[in-house]
């Protein structure tokens, strides 16, 4: 690919794809997809219509531009591309819609003769003379009312004028929310996946055929391979693996995976192969029982925007009954029509959406992404914060606390040796102790004859002529008569209960112990008292873990409350519980068993390299960078409904006034409509800006 490097500044791209024909939105989504896959890139923007690309990144630049300069169109394919497409078109849609709106409205008052401008008003004013006659027939006093009667005796007293710069208002007030609602729809619909559309099925005589998931019956034999993701819920008919169930069970170490146990979908093969037998059709499976309920649940969640409209609806009856008092009073058609000209649900349903919009813009320029006003409603006013422990608290990325030596041995030697093992069968624990072995600046050349994997339990070799083990307690002790060196047994029984181990055996006796855990996030502490700074009143930590663990991190991180060994459903269960006893609560996770507790609460916050069901139906996506931005997250969400309830203040009081001035007589009809219409743009424009 051809391209032109336009601007850079330190982690910023901006480059020009050169080609001979015009970009499509197809092939935008398609470089945007692939940038974004490049190691170091946080953050891509690709537009179709000048061809540009914007890249944001964290390291890499030369891998980033012989990416670009190798890539094909062509090279993502169709399915992966199938949950990409559709935001694009919807905002370039309605962004067109918009513009050309406005434009039309422009040429019309320009060159359109005014016979004919008239003539066009009336009829689009239609719709909205209706919407009031049929609010009037169910005797309903709506805003459809008000507007239908604004409309209606604007084009009555002959003024076209103000009756269409009502409309076009009125117009774009229900683009915006249209607008609003399909984004919404659409980021919920891009949720229902597993992105995998495709399964290698072995058959009766061994061979492996391709097929389409859907294609997939019970009973059928699915190959999983390493680095896979388990495509549906099974037995393991064959085979051996190391399974990361962090996206459903919270567990941060991989768990072995034999003939005879179950296997969920949506969990990650680490190492090894199996063949699993399909238990349920494709739609049956635990994940698909998860997204069911969070379907269920969305149906209960209220909006932020509803609000405005609501109150749009409750002035409605004040504004008629000002003006008719005023022409009961003054019997003056004039000052009557002068109240009746100033309505209030212009401001509040054109100002109201473009507040919203122009938030989660902001949150966005922070990296999160937010779907909705309602979630930004409901973290402005939540009093509870609820977090999942393992990839929200922790990195769910295994690290080395401590080497135990027994025997007399060196620390740092048996981590050498231990690092010389592990780094042929590389998974997250074994990572880790290469790792720690690269960082103490330990060398670790082969010092060992072949090594032997036994999967789901340890390595065997040889070092200097003596046997080496290095894996499971099971493994090494039971399988292997490992035994502990004379009078360290106390030593042995009083290894921390909170951190995994790994054993280390030369010569058939214990020789280091290797301290794993899950490291905590080094902001979580300062996170969670910059929440109770911001009027959070109760944060609580839900884990998996034991007790010992979950009360060792809880301390650490400084939460008012923790519950250790919780399933899925008892997470869900906590929140529920909690919003029962009128709490408003955010709930903070990264898997699939946390998507359940997502659903239930307020608002479901997900980690951005989480799990893709969690990550994806959550309310609010955050980078898995850093927590701070859930402080952002707040104080965005408070300075929105700051703003929404100044624009309430002023919407009313300003309009209020011009009520008061027109049954006064003060303000002519034209005037007050000029006044209102003006101060409607100028509290959307105001609405627009950053909020912090």
């Amino acid at each position: 690919m051809r391209f032109q490097i336009k601007h850079e500044n330190a982690g910023r791209l901006r480059v020009k794809i050169l080609q001979r024909s015009p970009m499509t939105m197809a092939q935008a989504d398609e470089l945007e997809l692939a940038l974004s896959r490049v190691p170091g890139v946080q953050k891509v923007t690709v537009h179709d219509q000048t061809a540009g690309a914007i890249i944001l990144y964290r390291e890499g630049r030369e891998r980033i531009l012989d990416a670009l300069a190798h890539y094909a169109w062509g090279d993502v394919g169709d399915a992966d591309l199938s949950l990409q497409t559709h935001s694009r078109k919807l905002n370039r849609y309605y962004t067109e819609k918009l513009v050309f709106k406005v434009f039309r409205r422009t040429l019309r008052k320009l060159f359109l003769p005014a016979p004919l401008r008239r003539i066009y008003t009336c009829v689009r004013s239609l719709p909205y003379l209706w919407r009031g006659l049929r609010c009037l027939w169910r005797r309903q006093l709506h805003v459809e009312l008000l507007d239908a009667l604004s409309i209606g005796i604007s084009l009555a007293r002959g003024d076209f004028g103000t009756a269409g710069s009502v409309r076009f208002l009125l117009e774009v007030g229900d683009l915006l929310d249209e607008w609003t609602h399909k984004k919404s729809v659409d980021d919920f619909a891009r949720t229902m996946s597993l992105n995998i559309d495709q399964v290698w099925v072995r058959t009766d005589d061994e061979t492996e055929v391709l097929l389409p998931i859907t294609q997939v019956q019970a009973g059928d034999r699915v190959v999983v391979r390493v680095g896979g993701v388990v495509p549906l819920d099974g037995v393991i008919d064959s085979g051996e693996v190391m399974v990361n169930q962090a996206s459903l069970t919270g567990e941060s170490v991989p768990v072995p995976k034999r003939a005879g146990m179950t296997i969920y979908a949506g969990t990650v093969v680490e190492e090894g192969e199996c063949v699993l037998r399909v238990e349920q059709q494709p739609g049956d499976t635990r994940y698909d029982k998860i997204v069911a309920m969070i379907e269920a649940s969305e149906k209960l969640k209220s909006s932020v925007e509803q609000r405005a409209s609501y109150l749009a609806d409750r002035l409605v009856p004040y504004t008629l009954l000002g003006s008719g008092m005023t022409y009961l009073l003054t019997r003056n058609t004039v000052r009557a029509l002068s109240v009746l000209m100033v309505d209030f649900s212009c401001a509040l349903k054109l100002a109201m959406p473009l507040a919203v919009l122009s938030a989660m813009r902001e949150a966005g320029n922070y990296g999160m992404t937010v779907k909705g006003g309602k979630f930004l409603e409901a973290i402005a006013h939540a009093d509870t914060v609820v977090f999942d422990k393992t990839g929200t608290l922790t990195h769910a990325c295994p690290q080395v606390v401590s080497i135990v030596p027994f025997g007399g041995n060196d620390e740092n030697e048996m981590l050498r040796v231990a690092a010389c093992l592990e780094e042929h069968f590389p998974h997250s624990m074994a990572n880790a102790v290469v790792r720690a072995a690269r960082e103490r600046g330990l060398e670790h050349e082969e010092m060992h004859t072949q090594v032997e994997y036994i999967v789901a339990h340890g390595i065997r070799s040889t070092v200097n002529g003596k046997s080496a083990l290095i894996g499971s307690h099971h493994f090494v002790f039971e399988d292997e008569g490992v035994k502990i060196p004379r009078g360290e047994k106390r030593v042995f029984n009083n290894l921390p209960d909170q951190y995994s181990h790994l054993y280390l055996a030369i010569g058939g006796k214990l020789a280091a112990v290797i301290c794993i855990a899950d490291p905590l996030r080094a902001e979580a502490r300062e996170v969670i008292e910059e929440l109770h700074r911001l009027g959070v009143k109760h944060t609580v930590m839900l884990t998996g873990d034991s007790e010992r663990t979950a009360a060792a991190i809880a301390r650490e991180v400084g939460v008012d409350e923790y519950r250790s060994e919780v399933l899925p459903e008892d997470k869900a269960a906590y929140v529920e519980q909690a919003r029962a006893k009128g709490r408003t609560v955010i709930m903070i996770g990264d898997g699939i068993n946390d998507s359940p507790a997502l659903s239930a609460a307020n608002v479901g916050v997900a980690i951005a390299d989480g799990a893709a069901i969690a990550r994806e139906i959550a309310d609010v996506t955050i980078s898995a960078s850093d927590l701070r931005e859930l402080i952002k997250l707040r104080q965005i969400a408070a300075a929105l409904m700051h703003r929404i309830h100044r624009n309430y203040r002023f919407v009313i009081g300003f309009n209020g006034s011009l009520i008061a001035l027109g049954a006064l007589g003060v303000l002519p009809p034209a005037t007050s409509a000029m006044l209102h219409n003006g101060s409607t743009i100028a509290v959307s424009v105001q609405s627009m800006t950053n909020l912090i």
